[in-house]
């Protein structure tokens, strides 16, 4: 489903990406890890189509994203890719189910079928009983199954996730990684994880450890 070749990346003088070569299928949840500055999150940058690679193709379901740019990118980015982060970028204006709804209405989605995608989904995470509320009236589990939602609601081939876990006490960590799963096994659904976590890069159907820019030891979990 994803196929990255020979991705390269510096920023002047530092030479971040050395030729990563990387393979996902659909439905697998793989895990990077690595040292803080092995390329990690600078590598789920461009996978995510964040950031450019210098070199290197990428594509994502037989599209050659490499090769997009501007509306276009912007365009793929919001139908086919899903984000979570450490830090859960709630807007704090906004509802829970007002936050979930934002990338489908970017999408032009009709607002009756956002709403009710965003419901269902804020339903399956277990938060019917939090629409209404605003991050700051949510704990940290809470918000970051937000987050969540939002990432799926438009149906994403694909999630990326940076740290997702890396902002949460361990209870919530442990509720949110179990979630990643259930949401594979009931939907699924493809998740590719920077994480320091190592519970959850073991529970990963492949972790791949990124050394100076390159791949280093794969196993499988």
């Amino acid at each position: 489903m994803i196929t990255a070749k020979n991705i390269h990346k510096s920023f002047g003088d530092l030479h971040v990406l050395k030729g990563v070569d990387l393979e996902i299928r659909k439905g697998e949840i793989i895990s990077i890890v690595g040292k803080s500055g092995a390329g990690k999150s600078t590598l789920l940058h461009i996978l995510g189509t964040l950031d450019n690679a210098d070199s290197g193709s990428l594509s994502i379901n037989d599209i050659e994203v490499s090769q997009l740019s501007g509306n276009k990118l912007a365009g793929f980015r919001n139908e086919h890719i899903g984000f979570v982060f450490q830090f859960h970028h709630l807007l704090p204006e906004f509802t829970a189910l007002e936050n979930v709804c934002i990338p489908a209405f970017i999408r032009r989605t009709p607002e009756q079928e956002a709403v009710r995608k965003a419901k269902d989904l804020l339903d399956y995470l277990g938060l019917s009983d939090r629409l209404q509320h605003k991050p700051t009236q949510l704990s940290g589990g809470e918000q970051q199954r937000v987050a969540v939602a939002r990432a799926l609601v438009n149906g994403p081939d694909v999630v990326f996730a940076d740290e997702p876990s890396g902002n949460l006490d361990s209870q919530s960590s442990q509720d949110l990684h179990q979630l990643l799963f259930r949401l594979r096994k009931d939907l699924n659904q493809t998740f590719v994880i920077v994480t320091h976590n190592k519970e959850l890069a073991e529970m990963s159907d492949r972790t791949l450890t990124m050394v100076d820019g390159r791949f280093g030891v794969a196993a499988t979990s």
